[in-house]
């Protein structure tokens, strides 16, 4: 886990977060910062690389629901520090793996088929059953010398045959193609040990707070 969180690689994987769903780049709002995500249950995100005086500035002044606040810190350290009206949600964890991935070249299951598009810096690879219907999908960003990946997601029916291993292989090579090795995203609990089994490992602890109602 790092020692401290760059504020700028957390400023590059929140553009390509923004960029992989095609919302408006984030803006610097003091020491963090800004997207305007505009979701009915999501309207805006604010993301801070350390609990500083502005987040919790932030979570005294908000009393609206659905403006999600974000750090880069452990949800026990956010609890003792905002109002008792935010609301903790599931913890996140940031990981890295500045190299290449730690994952054997198998071929796709059969079955299955690849298709690809590309918008805004980002290709998306889809698997595709031979039902027709999408079985895995996943995203790469390419921001600087950062590749961020996004919204990686199996289908429960299309688990446990491989395609996640083999989507996040693909996404590699598109990285690596563009001459990036530097690799980020957000995980969840569940897909935390998945990507440490591919050799990410745990960049920093990510909390998000909400108020679900006033």
């Amino acid at each position: 886990m790092a020692d401290k969180v760059s504020h700028d690689l957390v400023e590059k994987w929140l553009k390509g977060w923004s960029l992989s769903r095609k919302l408006p780049l984030p803006v610097r709002y003091k020491k963090g910062f800004k997207v305007e995500v505009g979701e009915e249950k999501q309207k805006i995100r604010y993301v801070f690389s350390e609990l500083n005086d502005d987040f919790i500035e932030l979570s005294k002044q908000i009393n609206e629901p659905w403006i999600y606040l974000k750090v880069c810190a452990s949800p026990d350290e956010v609890k003792k520090r905002v109002p008792d009206q935010w609301v903790i949600q599931s913890p996140g964890y940031m990981m890295s793996c500045f190299g290449l991935m730690k994952i054997k070249a198998e071929n796709l299951c059969k079955g299955y088929r690849i298709e690809s598009e590309t918008y805004n810096s980002t290709t998306v690879i889809k698997i595709i059953a031979e039902t027709h219907e999408l079985a895995s999908v996943g995203r790469v960003v390419m921001i600087d010398d950062l590749a961020v990946y996004d919204r990686i997601i199996t289908e429960e029916k299309h688990q446990r045959k491989g395609l996640a291993t083999f989507l996040m292989k693909e996404l590699e090579k598109v990285a690596v193609s563009k001459g990036i090795s530097n690799n980020f995203l957000v995980a969840t609990e569940v897909g935390r040990s998945l990507y440490q089994s591919m050799g990410w490992e745990l960049y920093s602890p990510y909390t998000s707070i909400v108020i679900h109602k006033i």
